[in-house]
Formats: C-alpha cells, sequence, structure tokens
C-alpha cells in the first residue's frame, strides 16, 4: 500500500502500527542514531508540566513519551489509535493511563486538559485540520499545544544528505529488526512528505490556535511547534 492510501485509510495506518508495536521503541532509537531520546527531553523542557497539570498524549504507542511527562508530576493520558500500541503499553508501562482515542474525534470532555502534546503522529493523522480543532476543544482556555514532527532540515546540504539516508538505511535496518518493514518504507516517504516548519505552524494558526512558534532540533530533522489555546 502507498503512503498516499494509508494517508486515507485510518484502519490500515493503525493495523501497520499493531504489527509493529512490539519493537516500536527498539527501531525508533535505531533509526534515529539513539537522538529519540534526547528530542523526548525535549518534548519535556518545552511542556515544563507542573504538578497535577492534566496532559493528553497522543499518539504515545507503549507510553514512551509519557514517561518523563508523568515522573515531572503531570497527570498523563496516554492515548492512541492503536490498539496494538495499547496492549504494549499496558504491559511494557502498567503504571501510566492508556486510552484507546483517535485524534480525529477524542473521547474526551470540552475543556478537560491543560496540555495536549503529539509526538511523531501527526503526519500520520488523516484529517489534520480535524485533529488541531478536536486538539483545541479538549484544552483549557491558556492551555498549551505542543507537536514533536519530523521537519525539514534547514541546511540545503544537509537536507539532501538527510533524504538520501531515509530512503538508503531505513528498509535494509527495518527488514532486519522489524516484523513489519514495509511500514518503516511508509514512514521515511512520509517523513520527506511533510511539509516544512513555518507551512506547519500555518496550519495551526488556522485551526484557531495563538502565540504559535517553532523551535528545530538535531538541525530541523525535527521541530517542536507550540501554541495556546485562547
Amino acid at each position: 500500500m502507498t503512503r498516499a492510501s494509508l494517508a486515507k485509510d485510518p484502519q490500515a495506518v493503525a493495523s501497520m502500527f499493531d504489527e509493529t508495536a512490539a519493537k516500536y521503541d527498539l527501531m525508533n532509537d535505531v533509526m534515529s542514531l539513539g537522538q529519540t531520546r534526547l528530542w523526548r527531553r525535549a518534548v519535556t523542557a518545552a511542556i515544563d508540566p507542573a504538578p497535577g497539570e492534566r496532559v493528553l498524549d497522543i499518539a504515545a504507542g507503549p507510553g514512551s513519551s509519557s514517561v518523563s511527562l508523568r515522573a515531572a508530576g503531570a497527570d498523563v493520558v496516554s492515548a492512541d489509535f492503536s490498539l496494538g500500541m495499547l496492549r504494549q503499553g499496558r504491559t511494557q508501562r502498567p503504571d501510566l493511563d492508556f486510552a484507546a482515542a483517535d485524534a480525529t474525534r477524542l473521547p474526551f470532555a470540552d475543556a478537560s486538559f491543560d496540555v495536549v502534546t503529539m509526538s511523531f503522529g501527526f503526519r500520520n493523522v488523516g484529517d489534520q485540520e480535524a485533529a488541531l480543532g478536536e486538539f483545541l476543544r479538549v484544552t483549557r482556555p491558556g492551555g498549551r499545544l505542543l507537536i514533536c514532527e519530523f521537519s525539514q532540515p534547514t541546511n540545503r546540504w544537509f537536507r539532501t544528505v538527510y533524504s538520501e539516508y531515509l530512503m538508503a538505511a531505513f528498509p535494509p535496518v527495518a527488514r532486519a529488526i522489524s516484523s513489519n518493514p514495509e511500514s518503516y518504507v511508509y514512514l521515511a516517504e512520509s517523513i520527506q512528505a511533510w511539509p516544512a516548519q513555518r507551512e506547519l505552524a500555518t496550519r495551526i494558526a488556522a485551526a484557531g490556535w495563538t502565540d504559535v512558534a517553532w523551535q528545530n532540533l538535531t538541525g530541523g530533522i525535527v521541530a517542536l511547534h507550540r501554541a495556546i489555546r485562547p
């Protein structure tokens, strides 16, 4: 199945992540050359959750992105639309609170979270406008949004090298480690097709968020987009 067809089929995307759940953390560490741990720390620092704040962690997978938020004292709901990821998370991290949730139709009340965050999942959402609207709906006034997503390296030469690495290295490494290597070809293609930082910021602002800003990590391979609900 191609990247374009997967993007139009949420069930196919969920199935893909179901099949990769068992080795999801390992694959992320290997494919990012260990950078995922640094990126997660940057997410927690950017959110800077106060003890007792309620945080919705969308696309939490097996909960890796939620651990440091919980350690900081936040009340975290780790949500994902892949049942396989939720099963893996409940096995690996039984101390976390997991919930099944589609980003475009969140099963939570209005204004019920201080922070909504999503790491490396937004580009896989079929209707991103609807998801941004749902994030806005469940965030209290004055609450924050933090999207951590792959982006476009700011240096042209580095961007070329990075693109070649994605397509050359992902398939063979995925075949050696993952039970579903085709999914990582899709992920590499989705990263390449993802818009640059300013375009994503424009989309977030158009959905009703204010004070939209971004911070580049690792030369722009990843960007943290922050915003506030008015």
